[in-house]
């Protein structure tokens, strides 16, 4: 089955999915961007269960509840083993297959992930498009009808935009 990718500029917790992705630490910290906006939606007990599930090494994924969120759960997939980490891109599609695995074998048929890596991991943006553009399309999901890829990022947007214009290029 073919995942149907989506694209929006905006907030993950406004995303109309069943759960989310946290770019998070192998540690289950989570601290400012992305994780930190999760965590003030969702409440301290989503970082707590988070936790409690650790280390979860970069290429593993977890799921917590949603919290205070509308979400089903929360897939917290490491991109890096400590918090504030520059990682190599390798990660970044790493973290994308282990939330899709996870997803999956929820079933959840849809899901939301923010850009993964580009915040303090350091990843250049088209880099980490390109990574994650990859992980989904080559994903054998038999459950997951839908991938919505959203950022507040206007940058993060556009380089998605751009990575599967050229990829269905090349088909």
């Amino acid at each position: 089955m073919t995942v149907e990718i989506e694209i929006h500029q905006g907030s993950i917790l406004e995303a109309g999915v069943e759960a989310i992705v946290n770019a998070a630490n192998s540690q289950g910290w989570m601290g400012g961007g992305v994780a930190g906006a999760i965590k003030r939606a969702a409440g301290q007990q989503v970082e707590e269960e988070a936790v409690a599930q650790s280390p979860t090494p970069v290429g593993g994924a977890v799921l917590t509840g949603g919290g205070k969120t509308p979400f089903r759960g929360i897939i917290h997939a490491p991109t890096m083993e400590r918090p504030a980490m520059r990682i190599p891109v390798e990660n970044v599609g790493k973290a994308t297959t282990a939330a899709l695995r996870l997803a999956e074998a929820q079933s959840f048929s849809a899901v939301a992930l923010p850009g993964m890596g580009t915040g303090v991991g350091g990843v250049d943006h088209t880099a980490a498009a390109i990574s994650m553009i990859d992980a989904i399309r080559q994903f054998p999901a038999r459950c997951l009808q839908r991938v919505v890829l959203v950022d507040v990022d206007s940058g993060m947007v556009t380089a998605w935009r751009r990575a599967v214009a050229e990829k269905d290029a090349t088909l």
